[in-house]
């Protein structure tokens, strides 16, 4: 198969850089593929059967706009939040795409609706908490599409490529690329069992954090300029509403960071979700790891949001990926597969959560067959003292928060270590070779890898000799 431009990943950055280029008219025949399927067919069973059944690809992370459409589908609006991409491209021009971009979204369904721009009193009360506390507020709006509504959004946009053209492929996962003299040809196929090969001009990987380890191998193996960059290591935290009340209200996502000692590595909050669900996400290995949504009108009685921890590794170290793949990996052994939980109060007691514990505290968890255990037992020790010492300067913001029964998930992990280096208009080490999104290292998030996607999109417009608006 002959193509111009193919992608592989069909999740944000995938999406919006075919999604722009037909907007602005470009004639170029584009192929994407995904390992999932369709958004029309992606449905996590756990909705009926209540325990995770090991989908192989899992549907929650996999499939059309990846794993975009199973979460919260909150947008970050700020280009403080979501990643390096503006040290790539500039700050101001990062917030000029993310702009741009939200106005796409707003196209196609998204609310109208920002959270916290108002509520300016309760703002500031938060903001002289968290100095007091050591922290640091970082302002970022938030348009709130929720679960549901992401899905609809996603499902208008993938009828929209389809319709003009795309060659969706879904179920065809990527074995290799193709190189030649330092140049990338096309990739090595395999769809239901029939393998394949498809060569293009240009070839785009966009595979999200899913696909980092991927990617990584890939760039040992065919010399792709990349580098170690951060993973973050950490916990999936729950409390009641009632505790987060001022900070959902003002703020809908209080996004916090510190340099808790003694180490100081950095710590921040991520992806908070007010009356949301703790979920469990698999990845390939049979690794199960935690995350959270929210949806539009189902709300829960608790709020969970993430607390992580970046690492930076230096030499002579610089596999950071399997680093936390081996954390990970060790968690779900002492759940026997399942996502540990403990309450926070025992964690500081020295002992392990039960189960009978659990089903007397305030606090009852979302994830209903995540295992009571002892998450010490497999979190490093630096990382487990950043978090709790981050955990008790966020009490200091938000009272309440470090309460005993307070609910720790794990292991929550983000997989976007490798950074692929490139310059300022996208090109790695080897010519017709782009890397977009989580996959990257570039952005983390849906909103950053989006505008990625944009950004490519307007470097092949300007190939092709499409005129259109500047941003």
């Amino acid at each position: 198969m002959k193509t111009d431009v193919l992608i592989i990943g069909a999740g944000p950055a995938g999406i919006f850089t075919a999604l722009e280029m037909l907007r602005k008219g470009s004639k170029k025949k584009i192929v994407l593929i995904d390992k999932g399927v369709s958004i029309r067919k992606r449905r996590c069973p756990k909705a009926t059967t209540k325990v995770c059944v090991g989908c192989k690809p899992c549907h929650i992370t996999t499939g059309f706009s990846g794993a975009g459409a199973f979460s919260d589908g909150k947008l970050s609006l700020s280009y403080e939040v979501g990643g390096d991409l503006p040290n790539l491209i500039g700050e101001d021009k990062a917030q000029a795409y993310i702009d741009y971009t939200d106005k796409i979204y707003l196209d196609f369904g998204a609310d109208d609706h920002i959270e916290g721009i108002n509520n300016t009193d309760e703002i500031k009360e938060i903001r002289k908490r968290a100095i007091s506390a050591g922290l640091k507020l970082v302002d970022c709006p938030i348009r709130h599409m929720g679960t549901e509504k992401a899905q609809e959004i996603y499902l208008s946009i993938e009828e929209y490529l389809e319709s003009h053209g795309v060659d969706l492929h879904f179920s065809s996962e990527c074995n290799n690329l193709i190189f030649e003299d330092n140049v990338c040809k096309g990739a090595q196929i395999t769809e239901k069992g029939k393998q394949f090969e498809i060569f293009a001009d240009k070839i785009i990987v966009a595979t999200g954090r899913r696909g980092s380890d991927w990617l990584e191998k890939l760039c040992y193996e065919h010399n792709i300029a990349h580098e170690p960059g951060t993973v973050d290591i950490g916990v999936r935290v729950e409390v009641r509403n009632e505790v987060m009340e001022m900070v959902n209200k003002a703020l809908y996502e209080s996004k916090l960071v510190g340099y808790p000692q003694p180490f100081k590595n950095k710590v921040r909050t991520f992806c908070q979700n007010p009356g949301g669900f703790v979920s469990q996400e698999n990845y390939d290995n049979n690794l199960a790891v935690v995350n959270g949504h929210s949806y539009k009108e189902i709300k829960s009685q608790n709020t969970n949001l993430a607390i992580l921890c970046s690492h930076n590794f230096t030499y002579p170290f610089n596999q950071p990926i399997e680093y936390a793949q081996k954390i990970g990996e060790l968690t779900n052994m002492l759940g026997a597969g399942h996502i540990l939980v403990q309450r926070l109060g025992d964690i500081l007691d020295g002992k392990r959560t039960w189960q009978k514990e659990l089903s007397r505290s305030n606090i009852k968890p979302t994830l209903v067959d995540a295992v009571a255990g002892d998450i010490t037992a497999a979190m490093p020790y630096r990382s487990l003292t950043n978090i709790l010492n981050f955990i008790m300067a966020v009490d200091k913001v938000v009272p309440g928060f470090a309460s005993p029964e307070t609910l720790l998930y794990s292991p929550e992990l983000k997989f976007y270590s490798n950074r692929v280096k490139m310059d300022a208009d996208l090109n790695t080490s080897v010519k017709n070779l782009y890397c977009l999104g989580d996959s990257s290292g570039w952005t983390r998030g849906l909103m950053m890898a989006s505008v990625m996607g944009v950004y490519m999109a307007r470097k092949l417009l300007a190939e092709e000799g499409i005129e259109f608006e500047k941003i």
